[in-house]
C-alpha cells in the first residue's frame, strides 16, 4: 500500500485510538513511526484491566468523537499496518489548523506516548 491521503465518507470513534473509515478500523499513530512510536490510549470494556482504565478510556473515547466531528479533518494513511490480526492501517488525522488528533489527545492527557518496549499502566495512582 502507499501512503497517501485518505478519502472517507463515514469518520466514527470505535475506541480511543481507533477509528472506523467506510467500516474500515484505523489504527491512530499520533504522528509517531510505524512500530517504532506513537501513541497508546486506555482500554475499553473487558480489555481493561481495572475501573480507573475502563472510566478513562470512555472519556477518552468521547473527547476523540468531539474531534471527529470537526469539519475538513484529513486522514492520511503511512503506509503501514499494524501487527494484529485485524491489519489495521496506522494513520493520522489531521484538523484544518494543521494539528494532529493523536497529538491533540495526547497533549489533553487522554494518550501517552507509546513504543514497543513500553507498557502504559493506565491504572496506577
Amino acid at each position: 500500500m502507499i501512503a497517501g491521503l485518505i478519502m472517507c465518507a463515514s469518520l466514527t470513534v470505535v475506541d480511543c485510538d481507533t477509528v472506523e473509515c467506510d467500516g474500515q478500523n484505523m489504527r491512530l499513530l499520533g504522528e509517531g513511526v510505524p512500530f517504532v512510536s506513537g501513541i497508546d490510549t486506555p482500554e475499553i470494556g473487558s480489555h481493561a484491566e481495572c475501573m480507573k482504565e475502563r472510566k478513562l478510556a470512555l472519556i477518552a473515547k468521547g473527547r476523540l468523537k468531539e474531534l471527529l466531528a470537526e469539519k475538513g479533518l484529513r486522514v492520511i494513511f503511512s503506509g503501514a499496518v499494524d501487527k494484529t490480526q485485524s491489519h489495521r492501517p496506522l494513520v493520522n488525522i489531521y484538523r484544518t489548523n494543521g494539528e494532529e488528533i493523536g497529538k491533540k489527545l495526547l497533549k489533553e492527557g487522554f494518550a501517552r506516548t507509546w513504543s514497543p518496549r513500553r507498557r502504559n499502566d493506565w491504572c496506577d495512582g
